[in-house]
């Protein structure tokens, strides 16, 4: 016998108490979120912060001195 030969062309179970959740809620579960809000903006206020402090004149030899 192969492989789940036995139960293949069973008929889907379905429960009795419980009615089938709609595909719309079914989604929504699945659905991304974003797990720590606030995050992305954090993270750009301190990269903003950065990249004003950073002098970004690559002709500037006075860094090296």
């Amino acid at each position: 016998m192969e492989d789940f030969e036995d139960i293949i062309n069973l008929p889907h179970w379905t429960p009795r108490r419980h009615p089938r959740m709609p595909h719309e809620s079914r989604a929504a579960q699945f659905a991304p979120f974003a797990a720590v809000t606030g995050l992305d903006d954090a993270a750009a206020d301190t990269a903003l912060h950065h990249a004003a402090t950073i002098d970004l004149d690559v002709g500037d030899d006075e860094w090296m001195q």
